[in-house]
């Protein structure tokens, strides 16, 4: 008889698994594909951001709901802790642009292979089934049930994380192996996911990526949600980019705008200064070859027909007037935005298993004992940046290290 299941073999899954088999308890980790990690392979475009290299603190600030409840996971094993982990374990790191942790190799496939060589050095069994439920013995976790047979066991670990990428295996099973216990589950709604924009601006600039722009996301009353400064990507549809992705986290109802400043380095009299000079410079040639040095070529024409000036207007003949519009317009872009893409195309779930019902210490649950939650499964989620990596790792550890020891918290 296995001590412990771990359902999900994801980052959270795995780690939990080592965690709790390093303190010496006979574990049996599930999971419906063939591989492990499918997932995790995909993150950071394949090069797996595994962390942020900061303070527990500063990434609990960039968890906007819930942060609270991962204070006590996230200061016992913090970004220090799981950088010394893959470091000690044969997969060297390296921090670049806003502390972004990545493997040396740039190959999510690192970060795998060192979780997989732990599972083999802790004797962790791997199994590859669907689990249907889990067994519960006198208000307690006694094992799960498969599609082929009954596995008992003292606690089980739910790991199965959201619903996004839905062809790695996130299918929402875990949601609703937890609501059949008596869990709340709160609504799952895509979270760093691209947003859809109205009208045809966006697709006409399809391809543009912005390095360096300045986002704010406002609501339909004007209200500043959330600001960033960084890239941003136009495509078919809309817009996408970290940028995008961090304030999706904030997009709540209708009637909500982005808000471009496209020359952050430039304060509006210092912009427009700039605007003259080219203005004086091309003065014989067409505001659409005039404006080549300012702005990215497929920008142009998008720029020119929302302030309604003849591309062939020679630059010489441009008002006053439309000239602050122009400073306006780039130091104050809008896009309306129609809605985030599916949950499928998210990269992380939004919503899931109520904290409330958590045990923020050793991610137990309150209804039924001995069974414990990791990772996205739990209604926590943050920024792009490597903290909901983080969020996996911390809540993975607490969850290992309390089903090992067996103490009961409630």
């Amino acid at each position: 008889m296995f001590d412990g299941i771990v359902i999900g073999g994801g980052p959270a899954g795995m780690f939990a698994a080592i965690t709790a088999a390093k303190a010496g308890q006979k574990v049996l980790l599930l999971e419906r594909n063939p591989r492990l990690g499918k997932k995790l392979l995909i993150t950071g475009k394949g090069r797996c951001n595994v962390t942020n290299d900061c303070s527990a603190q500063d990434v609990l600030q960039n968890v906007p709901r819930n942060g609270r409840f991962l204070y006590s996971a996230m200061t016992a094993f913090p970004p220090e802790k799981t950088k010394a982990f893959f470091t000690q374990n044969g997969c060297p790191l390296k921090t670049e642009r806003g502390n972004r942790v990545f493997p040396e190799s740039d190959q999510a496939q690192s970060v795998l292979d060192c979780l997989q060589r732990q599972l083999r050095a802790n004797h962790v069994v791997v199994k590859t089934t669907r689990v249907k439920s889990i067994r519960v013995a006198e208000g307690r976790a006694a094992g799960v049930e498969t599609e082929t047979e009954t596995i008992p066991s003292r606690w089980v670990i739910l790991a199965t994380g959201g619903l996004s990428y839905p062809a790695t295996g996130s299918t929402g099973d875990g949601y609703r192996m937890a609501a059949e216990l008596g869990h709340t589950i709160l609504p799952a709604e895509g979270s760093l996911v691209p947003l859809e924009a109205e009208g045809e601006d966006c697709p006409a600039m399809q391809g543009l990526s912005l390095r360096n722009a300045g986002v704010k996301l406002l609501n339909a009353k004007g209200k500043v949600l959330y600001r960033d400064f960084g890239e941003l990507l136009f495509t078919h549809f809309g817009v996408s980019g970290p940028t995008v992705l961090s304030a999706s986290c904030h997009l709540k109802g209708e009637g909500c705008r982005l808000i471009l400043d496209l020359k952050p380095a430039l304060e509006p009299e210092k912009l427009d200064q700039r605007i003259c000079r080219d203005l004086a410079m091309y003065q014989n040639r067409s505001m659409e070859n005039a404006l080549t040095d300012l702005l990215p070529r497929s920008m142009i024409p998008v720029v020119l027909r929302r302030l309604e000036i003849d591309p062939s207007l020679q630059a010489n003949s441009l008002t006053r007037q439309k000239r602050r519009e122009l400073v306006e317009l780039l130091k104050g872009f809008p896009i309306r935005i129609r809605r985030k893409r599916p949950v499928e195309e998210a990269i992380i779930t939004s919503g899931g298993v109520k904290v409330a019902e958590v045990d923020p210490k050793t991610m137990e649950s309150k209804l039924v004992r001995g069974l414990y939650f990791a990772g996205e499964i739990l209604d926590c989620d943050a920024y792009t940046g490597g903290f909901n990596l983080q969020i996996a790792w911390a809540t993975a550890r607490a969850a290992g290290l309390a089903a090992a020891s067996g103490e009961i918290t409630h």
